[in-house]
Formats: C-alpha cells, structure tokens, sequence
C-alpha cells in the first residue's frame, strides 16, 4: 500500500491503548474521556482478559465516547467486536486472524499489526496492514516477553524499510518522544504514560504538543 492511501486512513499521530489493570476500574471510563478532551484522536480496546460479552459492553461504551469527539476506535484482535460495535479498525498481534482474512469478512476496517521486529514489519506490510507498531524501543515492564529493545537502531531501519504509517511503542515517554520521532516513526502508541498518569489532562496535552 501506497504510504499516502495508507496515511488517509491513519489520520492520527498517538495511538492510545487501554489497560484497566493499571488503574481503579471505576475510572476507567473517566480517563478514556479525559484523554480524548485533552486531544487523543486514536484509542485501542486491548483488554485481554475479558470475555467477548464483557467487551463489547466496554467497546459499545468506548464507542460513544469516540464518537463524541471524533476520534477512531480499535478493538484488539477481536473483528466480530468490532463489527458489533461500529468501531473503526482492529489491531492484530502474532496469534491473531491474519489481515488478509480480516479483508474478507470487511473491506472497510482499518487495519494495525504489532510487530517486534523488521521482519515481522515487512510481513505485516506485506499482508496488507494499514499501520503497525514496532517495538519495544525502550525496556518497559509490560512488553519483557518480546525480548531486547530494538532501540533507536532499530527503529530506524524499519522506518527506512516499510512505507506504511509506523508507531513506536514501548518505553515511550515525553523525554523520548523527540528521538523516536528523528528516527522515523510515523507516531507513537502509549499506554501507562496517559493512561496510568496521575493527571490525563496535562500529560496528553504535553504528548500532543510534543507531536507538532
């Protein structure tokens, strides 16, 4: 895919994804909310652990609020979900219903693939993935089972390889986000640096100035 056809559909520079487990539930909702007021135009559901009923009452939640400001939403791995509800894509991992076969059951969802290496990048391309995530850049807790950083390096090369919209994740804070963005990367994807901040607000807008 073209990197301008792809960029039409990837009209985001942050890519936000959820972990209810690094906050009390009961805000969970509240902070998705806050992010988006503060300028988060791109969300992942990627809450793993629970059930397809459960899910789709968050998505179908996640969904109004998306709505409301005008900003995209994907559900991880599950393409039924995400039909359901009316998001706007979904995100695929390593074990997850390859892209082609997304294309058949819909045309219409965009489509993102995690990758943690630049041949797993290329292969992503090549399904036909309309963005990526590559990474971890930098050593975080949530991403040790992928092995080493690739670091700086190697993000780079993978920017120079694919052409399509590329989003560095792992480690991505504010004092990063200027090296990762010289490297190459199209955005970044966060998670505990909005979504487990002590103050969304600020934190998201900081993000945001830093992309410009």
């Amino acid at each position: 895919m073209a990197r301008n056809a792809a960029l039409r559909k990837v009209d985001f520079d942050v890519y936000l994804i959820t972990d209810r487990k690094l906050v009390q539930e009961a805000t969970f909702f509240r902070r998705v909310e806050d992010a988006l007021k503060s300028g988060i135009r791109a969300i992942q559901l990627r809450e793993k652990d629970l059930k397809v009923k459960e899910l789709t009452a968050y998505a179908e939640e996640v969904r109004k609020l998306t709505d409301r400001y005008g900003a995209k939403l994907f559900i991880n791995d599950r393409v039924d979900v995400a039909i359901a509800v009316g998001a706007d894509g979904v995100h695929l991992g390593k074990e997850s219903i390859g892209a082609t076969y997304v294309r058949r059951i819909s045309s219409d969802l965009v489509v993102g693939i995690s990758t943690h290496s630049l041949g797993e990048a290329l292969d992503a391309q090549e399904q036909g993935a309309d963005f990526i995530t590559f990474g971890p850049v930098y050593e975080t807790p949530s991403k040790i089972k992928y092995g080493a950083p690739v670091g700086l390096d190697g993000l780079r090369d993978a920017a120079d390889k694919i052409n399509i919209p590329l989003f560095a994740l792992g480690g991505i804070d504010p004092s990063n986000i200027k090296n990762v963005r010289d490297a190459g990367a199209t955005g970044v994807a966060m998670i505990s640096a909005i979504f487990a901040s002590d103050n969304i607000n600020e934190s998201t807008k900081e993000i945001m100035r830093l992309m410009k």
